[in-house]
């Protein structure tokens, strides 16, 4: 009796967990089972085991099976969804490809969604080109700035054309290499321009030599069209350099100028300094005078007599020298009348 017990609680645990799963189960299987995309009851387990989502694999599957996409199966879509793609993008991308008539198949649309694009919008992008603002707006600035040869700015708008090329989306470039390059090309035509009238004249120039440069080598878009949307003139700038040269330049005179007028002011000291040192070696010459005459009295080098006869001829010389109206120093007497 009691193994009777057993057997039917047993039984009925088998049979509730049975119906449990099945009822987990149903809706996912009766909706696949219904659009034509049938997946196995113990392929939705085998999900769940490994952590996926079985509603979301089966709903993968019936876009691609709707969309007549019978190549992918649930496998690839699983692989995908554990690598931590997203599966639902990936389809729609698969999908909207097949529709516009793009060459895409599943292995590369998982590589782009796994390489961390937008697999979709860049379908969208290869059906519907992008228009691209050159500079960027968001970035600060909002024209490109050049000066031609003649020293006149120019300031430029361009809007560039791309479409996704998905060969090489990935590991090529983003927009904003696009934006870059498109920039320098920019300034590199108005900074070839003679004038900023030629630009003015031939705006399409500039985009025909940039687009000549091949651009969008190594990137992920293909460049349709640059447009030159509006172009400025700035300011002068070559006038404003040369005018800050001259600045520079007088700058450097008058330092160079003070330079030398210190210079001729401590020349001119040194020159003042030499004549109170020649003046006193004058005074000290004619201090010694007194005492050379005094010593030649006292050893009999000279006479008393010679003496006064020098004496007579200084102050003869001295009378002279005033009736001529000159000091004895050499200069004009001042209360001499001319």
């Amino acid at each position: 009796m009691q193994w009777l017990v057993f057997g039917l609680v047993f039984l009925l645990f088998v049979l509730m967990v049975c119906g449990f799963i099945f009822l987990y189960f149903f809706s996912v299987w009766i909706r696949a089972k219904a659009s034509q995309a049938p997946v196995k009851i113990t392929t939705l387990i085998g999900m769940k085991l490994r952590r996926v989502a079985p509603s979301l694999i089966v709903e993968a599957l019936i876009r691609l099976k709707k969309a007549g996409l019978l190549e992918v199966d649930t496998d690839g879509l699983e692989a995908h969804y554990l690598a931590g793609g997203d599966v639902l993008n990936v389809v729609n991308a698969l999908i909207a490809a097949d529709k516009a008539g793009i060459a895409l198949n599943f292995q590369r649309a998982a590589a782009i969604d796994l390489a961390g694009r937008d697999v979709f919008d860049a379908v969208r992008v290869s059906v519907n080109p992008r228009v691209i603002d050159c500079p960027d707006p968001a970035k600060g600035r909002t024209t490109i700035d050049a000066v031609a040869k003649d020293g006149i700015q120019l300031k430029a708008k361009a809007r560039v054309t791309v479409r996704a090329n998905l060969e090489r989306l990935v590991g090529g470039a983003t927009e904003e290499t696009i934006i870059a390059r498109v920039g320098e090309g920019i300034v590199t035509t108005i900074g070839s321009a003679t004038t900023y009238a030629e630009v003015l004249e031939n705006p399409d120039s500039i985009s025909e030599r940039v687009l000549d440069k091949g651009l969008d080598s190594g990137t992920a878009f293909e460049i349709l069209s640059i447009d030159i949307a509006d172009v400025d003139v700035g300011n002068n700038i070559g006038a404003q350099l040369q005018a800050d040269q001259a600045e520079a330049d007088m700058r450097v005179a008058q330092a160079k100028a003070e330079t030398r007028r210190a210079m001729a002011v401590a020349e001119e000291q040194e020159m003042k300094a030499r004549v109170q040192e020649m003046q006193a070696k004058v005074v000290a010459a004619q201090a010694e005078v007194p005492l050379a005459m005094a010593s030649a009295l006292r050893d009999g080098n000279l006479g008393v007599l010679d003496y006064y006869r020098m004496e007579n001829i200084n102050a003869d010389t001295e009378m002279r020298t005033k009736i001529i109206g000159a000091d004895t120093d050499g200069t004009t007497d001042p209360e001499r009348p001319e």
